[in-house]
């Protein structure tokens, strides 16, 4: 059985048949979907979606980097509202970090809201899911890894401290996070011709990655350029056992492992 860690199942690009998608994510053997949130935008279709199979769903909270925007903080005390009101309903705090890839004219802002949101998660022990991404240019200024290890070392997540969700750093930043206690997330990226991310699972502990889609986006080969879903986390696992040498049933074993034990499944 496997565990998709990040999955936006409740975008409209599943409207017309999400049924038949999770269907076939059943029948693939995934066992758990969990939903990172976005914005206030995505939170009702996220409950709505978890409510409709509460055995198979669990929800996070948190406000994405890309929406942090001149109405953060109004956006921030939504999702602080909801996440304090009933905090046993939502597993980790999610998808937040920082992303410079397009622009950074809300860099301060983005800071701002995920050092808010990495309090949340430490007041209430929560796993943090980080989306990171430099900026084009590669520059110092545009690294988000660093700048979010900095923040990170503010704050207390302990050896749980949650997932670098799409992981694209270095083999240097990899060695930090799971030094700071965080795993990493694997997806179809692993599986592109160019992908560098094959060094880094081939280097990093198995009990040190967990699986994701991050589905609409990011289908692994063979699906490359369609609409990814939850079915396809069998490619991920497929291609991690083939760079680590072991059986797609130990990289199940192992992942889903990890995950139950960051999230307390």
């Amino acid at each position: 059985m496997l565990i998709d860690t990040h999955s936006h199942l409740y975008a409209e690009e599943f409207d017309a048949d999400r049924s038949e998608v999770l269907a076939r994510a059943e029948a693939a053997g995934i066992s758990t979907i969990l939903l990172p949130a976005i914005d206030k935008e995505s939170y009702a279709r996220q409950e709505e979606l978890s409510a409709s199979r509460p055995d198979l769903f669990r929800q996070m909270m948190g406000l994405h980097p890309t929406s942090v925007d001149d109405n953060y903080i109004e956006d921030l005390s939504l999702a602080q509202r909801l996440l304090m009101t009933d905090p046993d309903h939502y597993i980790g705090v999610g998808e937040v970090g920082l992303d410079f890839y397009w622009d950074t004219q809300y860099k301060e802002q983005q800071l701002e809201a995920l050092d808010q949101q990495l309090n949340w998660a430490e007041t209430l022990a929560k796993p943090v899911v980080l989306h990171l991404r430099n900026g084009k240019d590669g520059a110092a200024e545009t690294d988000a890894y660093q700048a979010a290890f900095r923040l990170l070392e503010h704050h207390n997540l302990g050896k749980h401290a949650g997932i670098m969700h799409c992981f694209s750093g270095t083999p240097d930043d990899a060695q930090q996070a799971i030094a700071m206690g965080f795993m990493l997330g694997i997806g179809g990226v692993v599986t592109y011709k160019k992908s560098l991310l094959p060094h880094i699972v081939e280097v990093v502990p198995l009990e040190k990655i967990v699986l994701e889609t991050d589905c609409p986006y990011l289908a692994p080969v063979p699906y490359r350029g369609k609409r990814n879903e939850s079915a396809y986390l069998t490619a991920v696992a497929q291609k991690i056992a083939d760079i680590k040498g072991t059986t797609v049933e130990q990289v199940g074993e192992v992942t889903t492992a990890a995950a139950k034990e960051l999230f307390r499944l």
